[in-house]
């Protein structure tokens, strides 16, 4: 480990100073951020989607929003639907683009709600969405098989 970090520790400035070319020069418009004062009435905040119910063609619940998937420009590319099971127990999650959504407004008495052109069984079939998961930064080796940190002359 120590050899890793001290390898690191030399590469960093030297690839610090390599140029990268892909990247153009931040322009003036982009330098700024650009700060949003009020949520307009056609826009959603990600707090008020998760775990809103979503209905299928009948009205009937079928599942209920649990994660929203965005890109890595902030672009929403899924609302994931959590369906079938009990309290969460045996349900799976289903992806599906925002345009497969017609969005029900709020009333007096009930919360804004999704609704799809599909039914409980069919988005029960359907593919589930599986988030990626991290590689571990494992070498392979468990603590018994390290070697003894000792310098090389002294072995």
């Amino acid at each position: 480990m120590m050899t890793t970090a001290a390898v690191a520790l030399l590469a960093g400035p030297a690839i610090a100073q390599t140029p990268d070319q892909t990247q153009s020069p931040p322009s003036a418009t982009s330098s700024k951020a650009q700060v949003i004062t009020e949520q307009k009435p056609d826009q959603l905040l990600a707090t008020k989607l998760k775990g809103t119910n979503v209905l299928g063609m009948n009205n009937e619940k079928i599942g209920d929003v649990t994660d929203i998937l965005f890109d890595k420009d902030g672009k929403v590319l899924a609302y994931v639907i959590g369906v079938g099971g009990f309290l969460g127990i045996g349900s799976k999650d289903v992806a599906l683009t925002p345009q497969s959504f017609q969005i029900q407004p709020a009333t007096d008495r009930e919360s804004m709600k999704l609704k799809i052109s599909m039914t409980k069984d069919e988005l029960k079939n359907a593919a589930e969405f599986k988030p990626h998961k991290e590689a571990s930064s494992t070498t392979g080796q468990t603590s018994r098989e390290r070697a003894p940190m000792t310098p090389p002359s002294q072995r």
